[in-house]
């Protein structure tokens, strides 16, 4: 696939906007603080006139516009000391990319193009560039050869967590189609405590599971080998019929939950993947797995994060099995495992990782995909084990910049081995898209046993 670049721009904030530096929370510090990616394509309308150059400037102006309450977005990152962030409000701005590509919409919409999406996201050059010179947002507009588009974002996860970075854009959206903001975004960090110095003394946090290392292969002393293996991203899709047809069994092989709730879909679904995936890979029976459940805390918390809350609000928690275990129980036994990890995210808990965090000297072998000078050593989370987000309640669709519609959303590039997104299907039919990164030698074993356990 070929994509020309025809102009880069930076775009600031339209008005004079706040600046100065501000703390972090520790959640923004920890996990992927790199850049995240999304895309969306879209088919231009037919009846009427829509100039290339027009809809380059309307995203610019838009941006620009938005740009003011969004202002931190518009700043760059600085290291403080022992591996910990803080945010510059400067008004630096974003970088604006204009491209061609004599690509079609047809091609790039269909799921076996996904490993070619890179081309259509920027690039953030983290290897030969200082982290202060790095702009938190890079958007590149793409022409096709057939007149769609497409737009790819991509945003800084030390800023912005998935529902904050859906706020920016589908405010974006609002903005560039004329109408007003809908929600302002909620800026202050210091709710979370960002800034602050420790509370509590460690032994009296939690025991955090989640921030040590995940087990390693058996007979391995590293994941060195694991993670120099290729990988790619492979989408597989679940209908309604089969997602009621996992729930029946997962509630009817395992002794009903806490509280008398049923096994959910995110729950049943999630379960499946998680021993398709110890299958593809075949694990030995006392191969320790470990299952990484990003959990929003916005409404975890007492009280709840005010609406627009904007930053990062996720805390991991870990859902532990042995290999054998998950494939030879039943799905109730799978589903019981990630219930019991998403219900130990609680008001206490999030306060108590937040303060083991904050007890933490340095905070280096916590940054999952940076690398950078000092790291003691890079986290992996791929085979054997798995991290999981679910984007199934998130406003992913319906992006209308002015000319409608997407054809289709995706989270671009998402190659990372174990790594996975659960996505609504677009046509509201009820169905689940999957989509994950894993070795390429695990693919098609993992669609077959994806498939036939389904059966």
């Amino acid at each position: 696939m070929s994509v020309t670049v025809k102009e880069s721009c930076t775009v600031r904030p339209m008005e004079p906007t706040w600046c100065g530096r501000v703390a972090l929370s520790e959640f923004d510090q920890t996990g992927k603080v790199t850049h995240v990616p999304l895309i969306y394509f879209y088919r231009l309308p037919q009846n009427a006139i829509f100039q290339y150059n027009t809809i380059a400037s309307t995203l610019k102006d838009s941006l620009s516009r938005v740009l003011v309450p969004f202002y931190p977005l518009a700043g760059r990152l600085h290291w403080t000391n022992n591996g910990r962030l803080e945010l510059d409000c400067n008004a630096t701005g974003i970088r604006f990319i204009e491209a061609e590509s004599s690509s079609t919409l047809q091609h790039l919409t269909d799921f076996s193009s996904s490993n070619e999406h890179h081309y259509l996201v920027p690039a953030v050059d983290y290897y030969s560039l200082p982290i202060h010179e790095l702009p938190l947002v890079v958007v590149q507009l793409t022409k096709f050869k057939c007149g769609g588009i497409c737009i790819g974002i991509t945003l800084s996860h030390a800023v912005v967590d998935g529902p904050s970075a859906l706020h920016f854009v589908s405010e974006w959206a609002r903005l560039s189609r004329g109408e007003p903001l809908h929600t302002v975004p909620f800026l202050d960090r210091k709710i979370l405590r960002a800034g602050e110095p420790p509370l509590v003394p460690l032994t009296k946090c939690h025991l955090h599971k989640e921030f040590n290392d995940p087990p390693f292969l058996l007979g391995r002393t590293d994941n060195r080998e694991e993670r120099e293996k290729e990988t790619a991203m492979a989408f597989v899709k679940i209908s309604k019929t089969e997602i009621e047809t996992l729930k029946k069994r997962a509630n009817e092989s395992s002794p009903r939950p806490r509280n008398d709730r049923g096994y959910s879909r995110y729950e049943s679904v999630t379960g499946h993947i998680w021993r398709c995936a110890s299958k593809a890979r075949e694990h030995k029976e006392n191969q320790p797995t470990v299952l990484t459940i990003i959990v929003d805390s916005r409404g975890r918390l007492k009280p709840p994060l005010p609406n627009g809350y904007f930053g990062n609000a996720n805390l991991d928690s870990v859902a532990c099995s042995l290999a054998g275990d998950l494939v030879s129980e039943p799905l109730g036994y799978t589903a019981s495992r990630i219930r019991e990890a998403i219900e130990r995210v609680s008001d206490e808990y999030v306060r108590s990782g937040i303060e083991f965090l904050k007890n933490q000297k340095n905070l280096r072998r916590f940054h999952q995909d940076l690398h950078e000078e000092g790291r003691e050593k890079e986290p992996f989370f791929g085979n054997p084990n798995l991290s999981v987000v679910s984007w199934l309640r998130l406003p992913i669709y319906g992006i209308d910049f002015g000319w409608g519609k997407e054809v289709r959303m995706s989270p671009a590039t998402h190659d990372f081995d174990g790594d996975f997104v659960l996505l609504p299907d677009p046509n509201e039919d009820g169905s689940v898209l999957v989509c994950i990164g894993l070795q390429v030698v695990h693919i098609d074993a993992f669609k077959k046993h994806f498939y036939q356990d389904l059966a």
